[in-house]
């Protein structure tokens, strides 16, 4: 069992679907979106690869507290894992207003951006003990 943390892998993962999704949307949905749905479609996507490098920082920044003697720090996992589910709520949500037109799905989009902002902070917190 690997003890590195899986956050770079599921980067990876979420980069590729992140670059199909765009070159899809550039695409195929150009032209049976309305701008402004293309806009939800597009903000998903730049949201998604955004927090794509913050995974892989999480697994950087563990590497650097181990090479500091620190070992594991709690703040990471939560930090990758908030990332991953605010991938999920925030771009996913806005992927199935796109999808489906049904606008209640937006009520899930700001559980990803606190999820986010979980991510962001608690990638400050470790960023801070490794200093």
């Amino acid at each position: 069992m690997p003890t590195q943390l899986p956050f770079s892998f599921l980067g990876a993962l979420l980069g590729a679907l992140a670059v199909i999704l765009g070159a899809f949307g550039a695409h195929a949905l150009k032209d049976r979106l309305t701008p402004y749905e293309l806009g939800i479609f597009e903000t998903a996507v730049r949201y998604q690869f955004y927090h794509v490098f913050a995974l892989f920082s999480v697994d950087v920044l563990a590497w650097l507290a181990r090479g500091h003697g620190l070992g594991s720090l709690p703040e990471l996992r939560t930090a990758g894992w908030a990332f991953a589910i605010g991938i999920v709520l925030f771009s996913g949500s806005l992927y199935a207003i796109v999808a489906t037109g049904m606008r209640k799905f937006g009520m899930v989009t700001p559980f990803g951006g606190v999820a986010f902002i979980v991510g962001w902070s608690c990638l400050a917190m470790a960023a801070w003990k490794i200093r």
